[in-house]
């Protein structure tokens, strides 16, 4: 039963007993209720280690399309959690703390967004994933950082764009394509805290180390990458590429991967402006810990819930995003 104290705090705060091995738990009720955990590459490395799928917005939305399932257990923030419930609406979909959110959907709050598309008559609006369901129900077609630039690549040159809610992203690709798409003014605040002052200091530090940059940071230290892309992207690159040091630049939780993957080679975080952090988080990511996850699964909540009309209007934009990432 979930009762009040738990619905106030927004997840299950009820201590796992001293005597139970959380993971094995984990497994066997994933097992016995035809549950599947995915996770975000910024999440914690043991949420990671124990999911049975781990990738990027865009990865996690086609897995979550062709689950046979028949629960998702989200481990990233709410706005992945509505894209699993929207794809499968007749799943049950969890995500172990309510309080998950992200800093740039909440940069775009769907009012506001919609009379800034009234605002732009006769454009294609495209909204980047990381958007609550209620701005994808205003959304032609929904990108990632993985698809975005191809996405935009599709439609024709001359076509009018609205772009949400990332500027960062949205300028990165005006620069490389030339096009003058309108800018929602929303940034992560993961990515805006980078510091091109301290990274130059490192990779001073580190000179033969390449510098890996995800296109939500800030022009001038998109500028100074030898790499740009998606947290998958920057996963592959750094596996195929020769070099053996790599500064980088997105949410630290990528770092464990990039070292399971290549155990020999040195993953720096990027430092961001504060001087007192070696590394950026994102607190929303890092709510999610094994004991919530425990606990979510037991109890089988918190639910995400998208109402029918928003959900039939937000999964036109997703699943267009998904045929054309084919």
């Amino acid at each position: 039963m979930v009762d009040k104290k738990w619905r106030e705090a927004g997840y299950v705060t009820e201590p796992v007993p001293a005597d139970i091995d959380m993971k094995d738990e984990i497994r066997r009720m994933c097992k016995e209720k035809n549950a599947v955990i995915m996770a975000h590459y910024y999440t914690q490395g043991d949420i990671q280690d124990i999911a049975d799928f781990v990738g990027d917005s865009l990865a996690l939305a086609q897995q979550a399309a062709k689950t046979d399932a028949d629960i998702i257990v989200m481990c990233g923030v709410h706005f992945m959690g509505e894209t699993n419930k929207i794809l499968c609406p007749n799943k049950k979909v969890l995500v172990p703390d309510l309080n998950a959110t992200c800093s740039l959907a909440e940069s775009c709050p769907a009012k506001e967004f919609g009379e800034f598309v009234k605002a732009h008559p006769g454009h294609t609006v495209i909204s980047y994933v990381n958007t609550t369901a209620a701005v994808k129900a205003l959304t032609d077609v929904v990108v990632t950082s993985g698809n975005a630039m191809k996405i935009v690549n599709a439609l024709p040159k001359d076509e009018k764009i609205v772009f949400g809610p990332d500027r960062n992203l949205g300028n990165y690709i005006n620069s490389i394509t030339g096009r003058q798409m309108v800018l929602w003014d929303g940034a992560c605040h993961v990515h805006e805290k980078f510091s091109l002052e301290r990274i130059l200091e490192l990779k001073a530090a580190h000179p033969d180390a390449k510098i890996l940059v995800h296109p939500e940071c800030k022009g001038p230290v998109v500028k100074v990458a030898d790499k740009v892309g998606s947290t998958a992207a920057l996963l592959k690159f750094s596996q195929e590429d020769d070099a053996k040091e790599y500064i980088v630049a997105t949410e630290s939780g990528i770092l464990h991967k990039m070292q399971q993957a290549c155990p020999n080679k040195i993953f720096l975080p990027a430092p961001p402006d504060d001087s007192t952090c070696a590394c950026n988080e994102c607190n929303y990511m890092k709510l999610i810990t094994m004991e919530k996850l425990y606990n979510c699964l037991r109890y089988e909540w918190p639910e995400i819930e998208v109402d029918e009309e928003t959900a039939e209007k937000a999964v036109k934009c997703i699943n267009r995003m998904l045929d054309m990432s084919k």
